[in-house]
């Protein structure tokens, strides 16, 4: 670590301490070089700044597994979902496996049998054949499409005529819930059936348009060098946000420190896009969207691995060093 002086080395000690239980056994754990690789990517005098910044936004949107242990723990118990007996409303819960891509659905059904397990008696395979209700659980919705294609392909399939739906998470973002919510609704019409649906989650993460100055995503406030001819490639022009929110969860410490990460990580997506043969059209500097625009830009990432809707400066491979490196779907 030859750039280390002493704040440095306590902030790159900070965020590998933070990220230390991401894809823990798949990769090498991060430690305080794993996280200075990444950062020397960067131009040197944006380095600290950056660290001082990710070590402040990660302590509220990285998602280690003892929290999500805990949120599971709470569900089990939660009496506006379970009622006063728990143990018997879930007996008549069928757990829905039906997610098409990736496996964050069933790693969330193993870790709530545990919980079941210990605090019932029972787990979900053990729960009602003929359920009075449904649950979809997973860990986050992004733009909201995976948990459409899931529900929608279930409707067409084993699903009853008029199914009453759970779809738990641990953090969905507004955009991508309300999406979801409008499109599998009109799926259910459209195949004459209607689904009684009810969305469960601890934490909100605001990306809505109509928002965006109080959004806790990246919304860049000016296009920085080099910018601006990506952006006229783009059907959909960058809507540009006002300064003066650190959002409406806090996530970023200030407005000068959230607009570095907005402009480091854009200029270092563009880069990333040059530099990376393998990236889809999909897979923009802040992150994957369908839509064509600058990037989905979460900054919300769990245990089990990083969204590729966060910006290709957190995930993106070789030959660009990731500090989450993740496991493809």
């Amino acid at each position: 670590m030859a750039k280390s002086d002493g704040k440095r080395t306590e902030l790159l000690a900070s965020i590998a301490s933070t990220i230390a239980d991401y894809r823990h056994g798949a990769i090498e754990v991060p430690d305080a070089d794993h996280v200075e690789t990444w950062v020397n990517q960067f131009d040197d005098d944006a380095q600290t700044p950056i660290l001082v910044e990710l070590d402040h936004v990660l302590k509220k949107t990285y998602l280690p597994k003892k929290a999500v242990k805990q949120f599971l723990k709470q569900l089990a118990a939660n009496e506006q979902l379970a009622t006063d007996d728990p143990c018997a409303l879930w007996r008549d819960i069928a757990f829905l496996d039906i997610q098409k891509g990736g496996n964050s659905q069933r790693d969330m059904l193993a870790m709530f049998d545990k919980v079941l397990q210990k605090q019932c008696g029972f787990g979900v395979a053990d729960c009602s054949a003929s359920p009075a209700a449904f649950l979809y659980l997973d860990d986050a919705i992004f733009t909201g499409n995976r948990v459409l294609n899931d529900i929608r392909s279930w409707l067409q399939g084993a699903a009853p005529k008029k199914p009453k739906l759970h779809v738990v998470t641990v953090a969905y973002h507004r955009g991508g819930q309300w999406y979801a919510s409008q499109e599998i609704e009109k799926a259910a019409n459209g195949m004459g059936k209607s689904v009684d649906i009810s969305w469960w989650r601890c934490l909100e993460i605001e990306d809505r348009k109509s928002q965006i100055n109080v959004s806790d995503v990246l919304r860049p406030v000016s296009l920085p060098d080099g910018a601006a001819e990506y952006a006229q490639t783009l059907m959909y022009p960058p809507v540009l946000r006002t300064p003066g929110s650190v959002g409406e969860n806090g996530f970023f410490s200030s407005e000068a420190g959230r607009h570095l990460l907005e402009q480091e990580f854009l200029k270092a997506g563009l880069r990333i896009r040059s530099m990376c043969p393998y990236l889809n059209k999909y897979q923009r500097p802040l992150g994957n969207m369908v839509l064509d625009t600058l990037g989905f830009g979460s900054i919300f990432v769990t245990f089990r691995n990083c969204p590729n809707n966060c910006p290709l400066a957190l995930w993106a491979g070789d030959p660009w060093y990731p500090l989450f490196p993740r496991k493809t779907n």
